[in-house]
């Protein structure tokens, strides 16, 4: 059959026709190198052993890992919803990084397994983030910060657990995340119904116990702003040996502690007409204390008016060096959920299951974790910081001719591919001889 030929407007002189007669051609040619990537550290092949399946062997066409595989390089890829994959089963690059070479399964299929996943199943997966964060490391580091954050995913159906949140201004769900520098450790489902410090504790004291079974001299640091204050949780640190840096928000007591130091930072600001910020730190005991612990306030005057911030600290040391290089730090994670939120789509918790929503956002994390691997490799490149959506725009998005037989796969990339000596570079490191 001759296929049909499109004419287009010319250019100057030229006709411009096209047709359908290129062959299997793919956008995701760069799934190959996720692939490379996950067969050195098992990530979804670990993934997938935490369901359980109840399917009869003989009748199986998909298998679970498979699956688990084609879901976490599917959002690695850019593609948020089961629903893309009714036509991405067919894509010969996604066929080969995940392992077959026949049609992947669809939708539906995919569904079904999602809605296997339960409790047991995330906290395994959970133990899994734990333990290849233990395995990227030759040996135990002298210190290690575990930055605290929520946020919010919207939820606009019938989703179990939906609640309206003041602060936010609509229903939502709103997941702790933590992290360690750029690993993902916790990706947790929580309704928006209660403080940010929810379940804080208990995940905090899993964490530590999970990290000293195998590094029992690393210094441990809780970090949170002013939502994961709670004396309790302090007190547990402190019994436990674990530091902490968490903000406090201001109350007329801890104004009054600052009153001249303030006085000091207007005056200042007056004589100069600009933004004056200084550090201040004082012991400071609240009521629900047994004893006092150190508090810096961060006292900045401005165009504004004032703006006093405070933080507790169970370390005594400058002032500045806590609140400036310290704290402040953990606004780098915020670049993390990003990552997650937008780039990964962990906020597609659109399913009428609880855990069939957490399992997605351990989805989304595995894909973060894939691309983190796969930074790893990229030391020493302009691609080293590169977030996660521009790391799959310049790697992953790579145009492809795919001619696929009995002996071999060919991808055939365009010589106008503006990275290709990276990514010759980069499959030389993945690929060894």
């Amino acid at each position: 059959m001759v296929p049909e030929k499109l004419t287009f407007s010319p250019l100057v002189r030229r006709q411009i026709e096209a047709d359908f007669s290129g062959g299997h051609i793919t956008s995701d040619a760069g799934l190959l190198l996720l692939r490379e990537v996950d067969k050195q550290h098992r990530l979804t092949r670990r993934l997938a052993s935490v369901l359980q399946d109840p399917r009869t062997p003989e009748m199986v066409r998909h298998r679970l890992d498979t699956m688990v595989r084609q879901r976490v390089f599917g959002v690695a890829a850019g593609y948020e919803d089961l629903n893309d994959h009714e036509a991405l089963r067919f894509d010969q690059a996604l066929q080969t990084a995940v392992g077959q070479d026949n049609d992947l399964a669809g939708k539906s299929t995919l569904c079904r397994m999602e809605q296997r996943a339960d409790r047991q199943a995330v906290v395994k997966a959970h133990e899994l983030l734990w333990h290849h964060f233990i395995e990227q490391h030759d040996e135990p580091p002298k210190e290690i910060v575990l930055d605290f954050d929520g946020t919010d995913i919207p939820v606009h159906g019938d989703q179990p657990g939906k609640f309206f949140n003041g602060y936010y201004d609509h229903h939502c769900y709103f997941p702790l995340y933590v992290f360690c520098g750029r690993h993902l450790l916790v990706s947790y489902l929580r309704t928006s119904n209660r403080s940010d410090s929810r379940h804080s504790w208990a995940i905090l004291a899993l964490l530590v116990r999970f990290i000293r079974q195998y590094w029992p001299d690393t210094r441990i640091v809780f970090r949170g702003d002013s939502g994961f204050y709670r004396p309790r949780i302090l007190s547990w640190c402190d019994r436990n040996n674990v530091d902490y840096i968490v903000g406090i928000s201001k109350n007329s007591r801890l104004l009054k502690e600052v009153d001249v130091p303030m006085m000091l930072v207007r005056k200042a600001h007056r004589q100069l007409d600009e933004k004056v910020a200084q550090t201040f730190r004082f012991q400071y005991q609240a009521k629900s204390w047994k004893y006092p612990r150190w508090v810096v306030a961060r006292l900045e005057e401005g165009e504004l008016g004032s703006n006093p911030r405070f933080i507790i600290s169970s370390r005594y040391d400058d002032g500045f060096k806590l609140y400036y290089e310290q704290y402040c730090a953990r606004g780098d994670m915020e670049n993390r959920i990003k990552d997650q939120q937008l780039s990964l789509f962990a906020d597609r918790t659109s399913s009428t299951h609880w855990w069939t929503n957490q399992w997605r956002l351990i989805l989304s994390g595995f894909a973060y974790t894939l691309f983190e691997r796969l930074r790893s490799h990229l030391r020493k490149t302009p691609f080293e910081r590169m977030s996660a959506s521009t790391l799959r725009l310049k790697l992953i998005k790579v145009g492809a001719v795919i001619i696929r037989n009995t002996r071999r796969v060919r991808v055939l990339m365009s010589d106008a591919y503006p990275y290709k000596d990276e990514l010759s570079d980069l499959v030389r490191r993945l690929v060894p001889g």
